[in-house]
């Protein structure tokens, strides 16, 4: 009877797929369960390139004046104590990570890039970053940066105009560089300055003739690379022949105070008292108080301090609002 069964299932395929499906139901009733190993799609394979494998360590870039770099490692770097070629010395610097790339940009505007981790080491006194750039003849480096490429800066010149990039806009593969910023005639480059919250940051400039304007970060434009717009109202003939220009110009923060120094004098101007000076964008500004109209530094605070002057007197409104001129378009 049995060989009769196997013979009938061997000799019919009908026969042979039922009992295989029977068998298989049986099965999957007595053992079957959720899957236990999921099914994920993967990216294609690719290959490993040897910026992968550089381990990201805190790293300080120094620049020199004559335009040698290194990477030291570690944030807690006395730049300025750096050993330097005779004639040589500490220009500018940027803190970051060893896998991440570094830009410098030159006194024409033009931003350059690389890997930070290609730098020889702070041990030595650097490369020639002439021989890793084509620098146009007579230019010079000036700033240093590393930052995230999603990163804000506030990109300026002394003629009074800038606008607001991103870090990944100044990063460039190209040798000869990029052409970031346009320099009106005889301008100079001021230092980019990081934006933490285009929102609600507001945007300081002072010119050398002690004229002070205050208006909303976001009203300058987003560009990649360009002029940029009006910060502060400077004749154009003034700003050619370098009568008059943006002698400091820095960010605001949210609740932030600005501590003005000039000389042996300073003056702490709270959120109120900035109102005075606050007005749109590319006008004239308001003069500062005499005897502080020529800035050479600010600073930016977050606590309550009065203003003082050199004799450690609280000086009244009416002596704050001395020879402070009404905004002028």
């Amino acid at each position: 009877k049995e060989r009769e069964q196997l013979e009938a299932l061997l000799g019919s395929r009908v026969k042979m797929n039922n009992l295989l499906k029977k068998e298989l139901a049986a099965d999957a009733e007595t053992y079957g369960d959720d899957r236990r190993s999921p099914i994920v799609v993967r990216a294609e394979a690719k290959a490993i390139s040897a910026k992968d494998l550089v381990p990201s360590e805190s790293v300080t870039v120094v620049l020199s004046q004559m335009g040698w770099a290194r990477c030291a490692k570690g944030h807690d770097i006395d730049v300025e104590k750096l050993s330097y070629k005779a004639g040589d010395g500490y220009k500018s610097s940027a803190k970051g990570k060893s896998n991440q790339q570094v830009v410098f940009i030159d006194s024409s505007g033009r931003s350059f890039s690389t890997e930070a981790h290609t730098l020889p080491s702070a041990r030595s006194q650097g490369e020639p970053l002439s021989g890793r750039f084509s620098i146009v003849a007579g230019e010079t480096l000036e700033h240093t940066i590393m930052a995230k490429d999603e990163d804000k800066y506030l990109v300026s010149s002394d003629a009074g105009y800038g606008f607001i990039c991103t870090y990944a806009d100044m990063v460039t593969r190209q040798k000869a560089g990029k052409a970031l910023v346009r320099l009106s005639t005889g301008a100079k480059l001021a230092k980019p300055q990081k934006v933490a919250n285009i929102d609600s940051d507001m945007c300081l400039s002072i010119s050398n003739e002690g004229r002070m304007l205050v208006f909303p970060l976001k009203d300058l434009p987003m560009l990649a690379k360009g002029k940029g717009n009006k910060i502060i109202n400077i004749p154009s003939a003034r700003a050619a022949s370098r009568e008059e220009y943006v002698k400091q110009i820095c960010i605001i923060p949210s609740g932030g105070e600005v501590v003005l120094h000039a000389g042996k004098r300073k003056l702490t101007l709270s959120a109120k008292d900035l109102e005075h000076y606050t007005g749109e964008r590319g006008r004239r500004g308001s003069k500062l108080p005499r005897g502080l109209q020529r800035v050479d530094k600010v600073e930016i605070e977050f606590k309550t301090k009065s203003v003082t002057d050199e004799e450690g007197q609280v000086p009244d409104r009416e002596q704050l609002d001395s020879g402070s001129d009404n905004q002028e378009s």
